[in-house]
This record gives structure tokens, sequence and C-alpha cells, in this order.
């Protein structure tokens, strides 16, 4: 038998592979087999042992959207997951770009996390990984659902290529005007509202080599999928443009989930039960995540990013459906 808080924590990452909106990553598991086996175990390990700040990257912008937003999926888990820690003693920052300030401001208001803490990119000052860099002794590096570009000939070059998969089609699925382009699930490219945060996790190394970084996603189009071969994620992925979508930048861990909000919770869970503060998890019950997500769209407009309608919904999910592994994983913690 093993740890049980290994094994507990292996739970977690169970509950949160389920893919109701078929996406694809953890649909095709039962073909395919999983993919980042225990990154979340590793990761929540890694932020217990070594965590002093931990800068969370998180929002992804609609333009499509009923009204133009940032989208209820990345924001929430993101703060939660930086509550958490906060209260295990560990700093936290929470970094987005002008776009998606408002929903993400929104969201700390909703969780009385302080929005002093909030960094806001505008991603035009040539200067501005140095800047953040030079103010932040950065642990950890954190993105939640959030949008990376896509691959280039080296960047795809440089990968461990997967037997039995044909390494030639990437140069026939992804044309040249689709390289290092930053893609939505529709396939398309959606630079233009979308800042260069990866640009932080592609230079950590720089400032901070000993600083580890995390990604958590659902689609493959976001930071942290770079750890999957892009053959693998474009198998995968359910998608008539699946091999434009996958992120070129990788992350130490990337936890791979069917919402990235759940990725999220059960990261912060996994920290909480790591260190003995599993207490603090259970304010957040479906009352309070419904009401997250209810001020989120009536304060800044948030939206459903697969519905694209103004809702207090994730990823065109039921509510209840929604909380299904959050309450399985408080569940667990309650035995």
């Amino acid at each position: 038998m093993g740890n049980p808080q290994t094994e507990l924590i292996r739970e977690f990452d169970r509950l949160i592979r389920r893919d109701p909106g078929k996406r694809g990553l953890i649909d095709s598991e039962a073909r395919f087999g999983p993919l980042c086996t225990d990154h979340l175990l590793h990761a929540a390990e890694d932020l217990v042992q070594a965590g002093t700040h931990v800068a969370i990257t998180t929002g992804f912008y609609i333009p499509a959207a009923e009204i133009p937003s940032a989208e209820t999926d990345g924001p929430p888990g993101s703060i939660l997951l930086a509550m958490v820690l906060q209260e295990c003693g560990t700093q936290t920052s929470i970094v987005t770009d002008a776009l998606c300030a408002p929903v993400v401001a929104a969201t700390a208001r909703a969780f009385s996390y302080p929005e002093s803490q909030i960094d806001v990119i505008e991603g035009d000052d040539p200067d501005w990984v140095t800047r953040f860099y030079a103010t932040r002794k950065v642990s950890h590096l954190v993105a939640v659902e959030r949008v990376g570009p896509s691959h280039t000939p080296d960047s795809w070059g440089r990968q461990e290529r997967v037997a039995g998969l044909e390494p030639t089609a990437f140069h026939e699925k992804v044309p040249c005007d689709h390289h290092d382009r930053c893609h939505n699930m529709r396939g398309e490219i959606i630079d233009s509202h979308t800042a260069p945060l990866h640009q932080l996790f592609e230079r950590l190394p720089d400032f901070f080599p000993e600083a580890k970084s995390i990604g958590v996603g659902d689609g493959g189009n976001e930071i942290g999928m770079g750890a999957i071969a892009w053959e693998e994620l474009a198998r995968r992925i359910a998608s008539a443009h699946a091999g434009l979508i996958p992120c070129r930048v990788a992350t130490d861990w990337n936890i791979v989930a069917g919402t990235s909000n759940w990725g999220a919770l059960a990261l912060a869970a996994s920290v909480a039960l790591l260190k003995d503060q599993s207490e603090t998890l259970f304010r957040w019950q479906r009352e309070e995540q419904l009401r997250i997500l209810e001020v989120m769209v009536r304060e800044a407009n948030a939206v459903d990013g697969v519905t694209r309608q103004r809702e207090a919904t994730v990823d065109g999910l039921p509510f209840l459906t929604y909380m299904q592994p959050w309450e399985g994983i408080l569940s667990f913690l309650a035995r």
C-alpha cells in the first residue's frame, strides 16, 4: 500500500480526468493512454517543499463572445489556488493581461484576494519580462487556462517523437502562417487579443534557474502543453484544426483536466492535504463557487468559453456537472 496522501492525490487526479465536454485530451485516454501521469502529485510536492513565491498566470479572452470578455475557466481556479497557498504560508501573485484584468479583478474581489497582488501586463514594453522578474523572486510559475503560441518547425524538431505516429504530418497540417501563433479551439488566431505572458515561462531559467513551472490546461492550446509531443496532442484534440492548436511552451509539470479550473482546484487541494491544511478548503462549497461565478458575470461580463454567452457556467457544462470533481475531492477529504 502506498503513502495515504499520495494515493489520495491520485484519486484527485482521477476525479478531474473526465471529459463531459468532449474536448478530446481526457476522452481519448481510454484509447491512447493517460497524459502526464502523476504530474499533479509531483507539482504539489514541489510547491510544498520549495514554494516561496508562486506567480500564477491566467485569463483567456473571448473576442467573439456575446460581450467580448475573459472566460469563466481559469480565474476562479487560479485565485482559489493562490488563497490556499497563502494560507499555507506561501507568497503569491496573479498575472494577467489588460483585456482579462476586469474579470480577474472581479474574481479576486469575490474571493477577498488582494487586488494589489494582481499584475496586469500590457506586453508592449520590450523590457517587461526583465522588469517583472527584477521585483519578484519567483520559486514557481503557474499557468491556468492561459493560451500560448503554437509550434514552429524548430520547437517541433526539439521534441521527442512518438513511436508509431507519422512525423511528417506537422509540415502538412501546420501552414507557415500558423507557426508561433496563439489559437483558440476553433483554430482561429487570437494573437491580437493575447499579451505574450508565455515569455515569462520561456525566460524563467534566465532569472531563476532553480525555479519550477506548472501548466494547467484542458484543450491543448494552453501554456504547459509543450510537455506533450505535438503529434500526441494532434491525434487527441477533438477539432478539425487539431494540428494548429497545440501550444509549444512546456512546463516542468503539466496538469491535464476536463476543465482548467478542476486542475487548479485539485492542485490547491493537494497542497492543502500535504500541508495538513485541508480544512481551509471546505469554505468553498457549491454555493460559494456559484456565487463567485455570478460575481464574475455581473461585475465584469465574464463569459462561458464554449457557449460564448454571458452566463455563470464553465465550458458549457451544467453547474452541477461542473461541481462534481470538486465535491468528490471534498468528499474524500471529509472521510
